[in-house]
């Protein structure tokens, strides 16, 4: 059987959670009824049961021959598949899609497309829910640019939500965004937009659950 395997950004805090519930439920065995420990050692190795679920990393390779796929980017279902107008970067109208993400989905982010990275910047900001609109423009967010083969520019933006309070992102401009590897992690509930050609033909719809680096969302255009 195979082990399961943890992403690396929830290491030190499945240890912390490990270690946090030694030093509870070694006093509570100790100096407290049976009963008080039973209730406590159930509550703390639920808690750190959840926090190795959280931060689970499966293995997810693709193969496919068409470049210009889109691949989901992450966990979640599909909230938003609308133009609209992309005023951070392109500064032009272009198909927005985004997928929340819940606490119980994989939070592992993956390249959606292949290419050269132009752009990956990190910005401050509120945290409301992640399922608002708002929270695109509003919320702490990462935005990482692509251009790919065909020099088609597409952008994914990772964003914080009400509970997130880290966003973790790998990509660096100069470097390529290849398949099957991750382009981030975010920690607890948020979501993540993509900017794409308003062109774009799109293989799901909103309300639809998406598989990160699995669930094939779309194709760009024929340039």
């Amino acid at each position: 059987m195979k082990r399961p395997r943890i992403h690396r950004e929830g290491r030190n805090l499945i240890f912390g959670t490990t270690l946090l519930l030694f030093i509870i439920n070694i006093p509570m065995y100790m100096y407290f009824p049976h009963w008080i420990f039973g209730i406590t050692l159930a509550l703390t190795a639920l808690l750190l049961v959840f926090v190795t679920y959280f931060f689970r990393n499966p293995v997810r390779v693709l193969e496919i021959d068409d470049p210009n796929f889109i691949i989901a980017p992450a966990d979640g279902r599909v909230v938003v598949i609308e133009p609209t107008e992309e005023n951070e970067y392109f500064h032009e109208k272009k198909l927005q899609v985004s997928i929340f993400m819940s606490p119980f989905n994989v939070h592992a982010n993956w390249y959606p497309i292949e290419g050269n990275i132009l752009v990956s910047e990190h910005q401050k900001g509120r945290h409301k829910g992640a399922w608002l609109p708002k929270s695109s423009t509003e919320n702490e967010r990462s935005l990482v640019v692509i251009e790919t083969p065909s020099k088609v520019q597409i952008a994914v933006r990772q964003v914080a939500g009400a509970m997130a309070r880290r966003i973790v992102t790998y990509a660096k401009p100069g470097h390529q965004a290849h398949r099957n590897t991750h382009l981030g992690f975010i920690k607890l509930g948020s979501r993540v937009d993509m900017y794409l050609p308003l062109d774009t033909e799109m293989f799901v719809a909103v309300g639809d659950a998406v598989r990160g680096n699995e669930t094939i969302i779309g194709r760009l255009g024929e340039r």
